[in-house]
Formats: C-alpha cells, structure tokens, sequence
C-alpha cells in the first residue's frame, strides 16, 4: 500500500497505568506506518509516565502536563497534529493492528468525506476478553440527531482541516464531545464512510470507565448536545435517552430499597 498519507493519532491519559501499555502497543504495531503519535499526559501521579518512557523514542511527541481535562487534553494534540485525517484513542481502549491500513483505504476510495469509521466495535471488559459487538452504521447527521445519538469513536478519523475549522472539541463537554464533533463535522461536510467487514478497535468496559461513571450526567449531556445541535422535541434518539435514564432512576430506587 503506497503509505503518502500521513495519520495523526492522539492518546489523552490520567492515570492509566494499569492499560496504557496495551494501548501504545495498539498504535506502534499497526501494520500501516505513516503514523504520527501523540501522547498528552494531564500529570499522571501513578506509573503512567514510567511506562511511557519506555516508549518515549518511538512516539512523535509526549506532552506531560496539568490540563482541563480529556477535551482539552484532545484538543492539544490535534493542534499539534499534522496528519490529513486525525482522531484519538483513549488510554484504556486498544486499536487493532490493521485499523489504520483500513481506514486508509476508505480515504483513498473516498477522499473528500469528513468521516471514517469502522462501524463493528469490540466491547471488552477489564482483562481484555469480549463481551459483545456494538454496530452502528450512521448514514448521515440526521439519522445521529434523531434516530440513534450513538457514535463509535474507538478507530474513528477525520479530515483534519476540517476539524481545525470547526475549533476542534468542544472543552465545556464532559461526557458527549465525540458526538458534539461528529455533529459539526458533519454539518460542515456530510459525507461520512465506514468499515463494515470487521472491528478495527476495542472499547474497554470496567468500573472506572468515564461513561459507566457518568450515569445520569452522561444523559442529560448527551440530551443538551442534541437539543443545541437541532435534534426534533419528540426524536427517537431524545425518547432512547428518557429511555435509559429511567433504567437508572429505577435501578438505583431498587438499589435504595435493598439495602434499607
């Protein structure tokens, strides 16, 4: 495959001693080689700087300072980046070895979208073993703002003007900032493409994950990202979210009376 086409990938981290490893080693063997990587590190106070240093001479650049948080910590990676397309993968979560070849040949066959993604997603849990496969095939930013608000970042790139264009993440964000920036993307240029032979990453599930943290937070996050972005009153991707947070108002009402 002719590798002309430089990638930028970023890995925020805090904190993530316990799988950063994994996830360095995702990016650094990927069969396609003209990747530039960038690891920004908020001051991690465990051994997450003592295992990066292993890997120091083989990552592009390494910022190692007290930040805003992981948009933040995102956004200043992707000024820094210099790839045509650019995208992040999270500390705890793992890209396979072929992930990047195969987004590569999407852009090749569609040079001018805004969008590439891998639709399959592995969801793994803390030791690495699969617990099921998360499909979403997302046509458009219609079908995202009122049919299902569910992205899949893990393995997803963008063309990196655009996002320049765009001001990057949204830093005020805390839970939905991916589906913030698909959003704009997309309203900027619409055409998005997929991967749908297989997974290209892993999505790591354990009790410190943000979104198993974020709960009701998370909702109604994702609820202000659709509602600012034009989501209709009545979509099916505001009633999913109703949906779900009744879930966890009842499952914490069941919890509260269980141990009464």
């Amino acid at each position: 495959m002719n590798e002309n086409i430089k990638i930028s990938i970023i890995t925020p981290s805090y904190n993530q001693g316990k799988f950063i490893e994994q996830t360095i080693q995702s990016v650094l063997n990927q069969t396609y080689k003209n990747i530039e990587y960038i690891l920004v590190d908020g001051g991690s106070t465990d051994n997450t700087m003592e295992i990066v240093d292993r890997y120091r001479n083989r990552i592009d650049m390494v910022i190692s300072e007290k930040d805003k948080g992981q948009s933040d910590a995102i956004n200043k990676g992707f000024k820094q980046a210099t790839g045509e397309l650019v995208g992040w993968i999270n500390s705890d979560d793992i890209l396979y070895p072929d992930c990047i070849e195969r987004i590569v040949e999407l852009y090749n066959l569609h040079p001018g979208g805004s969008i590439y993604y891998g639709a399959t997603l592995d969801c793994i849990d803390r030791e690495g073993k699969l617990l099921y496969k998360s499909t979403h095939k997302i046509p458009n930013r219609d079908h995202l703002l009122n049919k299902n608000y569910s992205v899949i970042q893990q393995g997803s790139f963008y063309n990196s003007q655009l996002v320049k264009k765009i001001g990057y993440l949204d830093e005020s964000i805390y839970y939905s900032m991916d589906l913030d920036l698909w959003l704009r993307l997309l309203s900027e240029n619409d055409k998005i493409y997929s991967y749908q032979s297989q997974a290209l990453a892993s999505f790591r599930i354990w009790e410190d994950t943000k979104t198993m943290r974020g709960g009701m937070l998370f909702i109604q996050n994702a609820k202000e990202v659709l509602e600012q972005q034009g989501a209709k009153k009545f979509s099916k991707a505001k009633l999913r979210l109703i949906y779900i947070a009744l879930r966890i108002w009842a499952g914490n009402v069941k919890r509260r009376i269980m141990f009464k």
